[in-house]
């Protein structure tokens, strides 16, 4: 094993547009969206015939023929068939982790590039048997002459059998929704309606103002129709925002609405990351380096909020990298809920929870609001849950290239109570 690593380099990244399920994107699948990602990623790169070290790409919500999607994306995209793959999901913190998985590789000195990414679909999502059904036929299978098939098929048979199932989106240890769960987090930690609508604002606002000046051309590629992303109001306004009713708890304490809360999405994206010596030898530019990560989980079985194990793994990276929460030109938090961004920038400033949760002697602080999700986040752009990590990671790059110095923080949760986290640097 190697006793040095190796430096991880970003060149870049690309995706699709975002949009609301059941529009542009409906009948396309995870599949298409990760060749038309992939296949941009080659071509941007010039990669025809490329054999790259990994292609690490995930969805979560996927069908059975999904299993393997990666590899079979890959040997659609113009690389070399040679290039592995692999399929992974850690639901909204999938292609964030996909691009650690890559980087930890090109550390060790395993491999010199590879391309990270995932795409999620709400569109096309997997219907499945009743569990009763499925065991009928199951059995079905198992008999050997026609008449004991035609028997098992039509014992105890009911219409009611027929019913299907569809993905659920609760919590399977609680039974509650991402967003019942963050409803709780908003009540806890005092996070008001007006905070939540005016983050969101803000959101569509930089992400509105970033088009305008072009930062995102040469990061979304157009598709379908689609040049931009189709959650992005730029004639929003509070206003609108409070006429909203709430979406989760929707008694008069309710504050999660469809304004401040991620609606359901289909897209794709992808970055392609490499060591110094591919980079020169291929005559590229690294944009920013990925230097340090953490994860992190919480319980929230027992109490705690299930989108808070970012403020854990934030904890322990600042830990690792010797750095403060200050310490940061940009921060980029994952939007899943404006209540969820909110709260964990609370949980920072509170010197009960960083002593109490964090062990930590003070409270690790605030941060300056103008650095945060300056283009945007995905309040405004979408969130296709396997999509979302590399999106930050193309779009930090940018960020840190268009400053020419630098270190930017990455911050995504996860539905299961987990949050996955990374520093970039230039």
């Amino acid at each position: 094993m190697p006793t040095t690593t190796q430096r991880v380099a970003v060149l870049g990244g690309v995706r699709i547009p975002f949009c609301r399920n059941n529009t542009a994107y409906a009948d396309i699948g995870n599949f298409g969206m990760a060749v038309k990602t992939l296949g941009t990623l080659v071509e941007k790169f010039n990669l025809h015939g490329e054999e790259l070290g990994e292609v690490a790409f995930g969805a979560v919500i996927k069908h059975a023929s999904d299993w393997n999607l990666a590899r079979e994306a890959t040997l659609s995209s113009g690389l070399s068939p040679l290039t592995p793959g692999i399929t992974t999901a850690r639901a909204c913190g999938t292609s964030l982790d996909n691009a650690l998985i890559i980087a930890n590789k090109i550390a060790a000195g395993q491999i010199e590039a590879g391309i990270a990414g995932g795409a999620d679909t709400t569109s096309d999502v997997p219907i499945v048997y009743s569990r009763a059904l499925q065991q009928r036929l199951l059995n079905v299978n198992r008999q050997k002459t026609a008449l004991d098939k035609f028997k098992a098929a039509v014992r105890g048979f009911s219409v009611r059998d027929l019913k299907p199932g569809f993905p659920g989106v609760a919590e399977p240890r609680t039974g509650m929704s991402m967003g019942d769960h963050c409803e709780l987090m908003a009540k806890q930690w005092k996070i008001p309606r007006e905070a939540q609508d005016q983050l969101a604002l803000e959101s569509h606002q930089k992400a509105a103002a970033a088009y305008a000046r072009g930062f995102f051309k040469d990061l979304v590629v157009p598709f379908r129709g689609l040049d931009r992303d189709g959650f992005l109001r730029a004639d929003t306004s509070l206003e609108k925002l409070a006429t909203l009713k709430p979406a989760f708890d929707k008694s008069p304490s309710g504050t999660l609405t469809a304004g401040n809360s991620t609606g359901l999405s289909d897209g794709a994206s992808a970055v392609l990351l490499a060591s110094d010596a591919w980079v020169a030898a291929r005559g590229l530019k690294a944009r920013a380096y990925i230097t340090h990560a953490r994860v992190a989980a919480v319980d929230f079985v027992h109490g705690e909020g299930l989108l808070m194990a970012p403020t854990v793994a934030v904890s322990r990276l600042l830990d690792a990298a010797g750095l403060t929460l200050q310490d940061f030109d940009f921060y980029e938090i994952h939007e899943a809920f404006a209540a969820q961004v909110l709260c964990t920038l609370r949980a920072w400033e509170s010197a009960e929870y960083c002593k109490n949760r964090l062990g930590k002697d003070a409270a690790l602080g605030s941060i300056d609001p103008a650095k945060l999700n300056v283009n945007g986040s995905s309040l405004a752009l979408g969130h296709p849950f396997a999509a979302t990590g590399t999106r930050i990671v193309a779009t930090l790059a940018k960020l840190l290239e268009e400053k020419g110095s630098g270190r930017g923080l990455i911050s995504i949760c996860t539905a299961g109570g987990m949050g996955v986290t990374a520093i970039m640097e230039r």
